[in-house]
């Protein structure tokens, strides 16, 4: 499903025009697979997935597998229905530079929660 957030995040207008004053490289791991995700003015410029050897990123979220499944459902259920919710329950870690993510909340959540709509298109 995070390789779908390019088409995801770009065809919604009203969510790249409230990610505008945000360019940044941010690391999501789904299980042991790691997601390079650039931004570059609230639109997805790339999803990069693959281990890269000294590729920067500004902060992390890391979560399992099942854990990111629950958290993509159309309605999850508690404690895996919102970001921080994940990591409050010990199913996601948030790490690195949590100034980016938390100036532009908002913005990352929605952009880690489009893939919901696949699910209740399905």
């Amino acid at each position: 499903m995070i390789e779908r957030l390019f088409e995801l995040v770009n065809a919604d207008e009203a969510l790249v025009r409230r990610g505008r004053f945000l360019t940044v490289d941010f690391l999501v791991e789904v299980g042991d697979a790691p997601y390079h995700i650039s931004v570059e003015r609230g639109r997805i410029a790339s999803v990069t997935r693959g281990p890269a050897l000294m590729r920067p990123w500004r902060f992390a979220v890391r979560a399992s597998q099942e854990a990111w499944g629950e958290f993509w459902q159309p309605v999850p259920r508690p404690g895996y229905h919102d970001l921080f919710a994940l990591t409050r329950f010990g199913h996601a870690r948030v790490e690195g530079d949590l100034q980016p993510l938390m100036a532009n909340l908002r913005y990352v959540k929605e952009v880690l929660e489009t893939p919901r709509r696949l699910a209740r298109s399905a």
